[in-house]
């Protein structure tokens, strides 16, 4: 399978990742606005490295999704529609959401 089509099944599962993870996120924000105790509850959750890896997951689904929705932008209105156009947007979609997802990994896990 070339690579645009991997990118593209990619961009269908962090999809459904965050369609699914959506209501839960919902009940956390929620959640932790209803009192500042709440609030620094969660705040004290997110220390635990299992929560930061789930956040972090969370976070690529993210922003792969919304990198590889440019992509398929671009692509509605005829750029790089190409085999080798296809390839290369593939590559940029893969490297700018991995460093974009390596800047919130050293943020989530105090680096700066």
């Amino acid at each position: 399978m070339p690579l645009a089509g991997k990118v593209s099944i990619l961009h269908r599962i962090s999809g459904l990742l965050l369609f699914i993870s959506l209501p839960f996120l919902l009940y956390l924000l929620d959640q932790s606005l209803t009192s500042e105790i709440s609030f620094d509850a969660f705040k004290g959750i997110l220390g635990n490295p299992i929560v930061k890896i789930i956040v972090l997951v969370l976070s690529w689904a993210y922003l792969f999704h919304f990198c590889a929705g440019i992509r398929f932008l671009l692509l509605d209105t005829h750029t790089a529609v190409s085999k080798e156009g296809g390839k290369q947007t593939s590559i940029v979609v893969l490297v700018v959401s991995t460093l974009l997802t390596l800047a919130v990994a050293l943020k989530l896990f105090g680096a700066f």
